[in-house]
């Protein structure tokens, strides 16, 4: 039986288990993104250049054009472009050398390379698990659903982060989008974002910037470049000051090595690890506090924790976790792409886009 066959009859089985009471999504093809190397000994306006050879530079503006302007408010656009010189020199490296390398070879000026990472970081509404089977091994995987579907499908890929040849991390992200959402550091941990609501957004965010605060997807892909383990990166999460608020799922790569981390920009408002001895050997993350309950309008973490406790720790693995997330409304009409990953197993790394036209 091939992957595919298993995989739906895996459905099916869950399908039954759950008395029919959850619907399953009707999904489009799933298919890999693009895989692509990028080289973090070369500098960082020229890194992403060859990658940028895989796309169409006028289909590449255009999509920057519109999510811009459906997405950032018209008072930031007048802040922000006229002084994106300036906004340079609050931008820790590699993060402005890769944007202005970005903006160079895809002739958009710097602000609009500014205003395109800034709207990334907003209105990201995603469903994250942290799992552990019955034999300690920890499972991470997560959708990301956004707008723009039809533009981010076409330009999601996965990145293999070098370092003297060898893989330092991996993720997968938006191309001209520097940070990440999703990623992993072999053998050492996984993380993935979903946003957090936090009022106010644009005019928080903006000060926080000024302030040299994280953009949240950049404090992932520091964490991947710099933390050590699973203790190291939960800790660097939890406590760098960030522009916008956030949830933070981690997994490592031990047994009870995982971590639902809800932030406030300036620190922890809760951490929420695994308990396997307690039974609690998950933890489902969508984009409401855990410890309250989601309006019935967007209720994917019920649907997520029956598809769960169906499948059952004993079975848990990254196959029924991909299955999991491709439950409805899990997986929704807004879903750009899913991710299953272990770190203890970083070459299982694997990423789908869910939303092929």
């Amino acid at each position: 039986m091939g992957p595919a066959a298993a995989r739906e009859l895996c459905l099916w089985g869950l399908l039954v288990l759950l008395g029919g009471e959850i619907a399953v999504a009707t999904a489009p093809p799933a298919v890999a993104p693009l895989q692509c190397n990028v080289s973090l000994d070369s500098p960082a306006e020229e890194r992403w250049l060859p990658v940028l050879r895989h796309f169409d530079p006028a289909f590449l503006r255009a999509a920057v054009a519109r999510v811009i302007d459906e997405s950032v408010p018209k008072w930031v656009h007048e802040v922000i472009r006229p002084i994106a010189a300036e906004l340079e020199s609050f931008m820790p490296q590699p993060f402005a050398g890769e944007i202005l390398g970005l903006c160079e070879a895809l002739g958009v000026s710097l602000g609009d390379g500014v205003l395109l990472n800034f709207a990334y970081e907003y209105s990201a509404f995603c469903t994250s698990i942290v799992a552990q089977d019955d034999k300690g091994n920890i499972y991470h995987g997560r959708n990301l659903d956004y707008g723009f579907v039809d533009i981010l499908s076409k330009i999601t890929i996965d990145v293999r982060f070098l370092k003297n040849g060898q893989v330092a991390y991996q993720g997968t992200t938006f191309l001209g989008y520097v940070g990440l959402w999703t990623g992993q550091s072999p053998h050492k941990f996984t993380i993935s974002g979903d946003e957090r609501e936090g009022g106010r957004w644009w005019e928080n965010a903006i000060a926080a910037f000024l302030n040299r605060n994280y953009p949240v997807s950049w404090l992932v892909r520091d964490t991947l470049s710099r933390a050590e383990d699973f203790q190291s990166a939960v800790l660097r999460l939890a406590s760098t000051p960030i522009i916008a608020e956030v949830y933070y799922i981690v997994g490592g790569v031990s047994p009870k090595e995982g971590m639902v981390i809800t932030r406030n920009r300036r620190g922890p408002a809760d951490l929420w690890p695994l308990d396997p001895l307690g039974g609690a050997w998950f933890r489902v993350e969508t984009n409401y506090d855990h410890w309250t309950t989601p309006p019935p309008s967007d209720d994917r973490r019920t649907a997520a924790i029956r598809a769960l406790n169906a499948t059952g720790q004993h079975n848990i693995n990254l196959d029924t976790l991909f299955e999991v997330l491709s439950v409805k409304p899990v997986l929704n009409n807004n879903t750009v792409y899913t991710t299953v990953m272990s770190a203890a197993l970083p070459d299982k790394y694997q990423t789908w886009i869910r939303t092929v036209k």
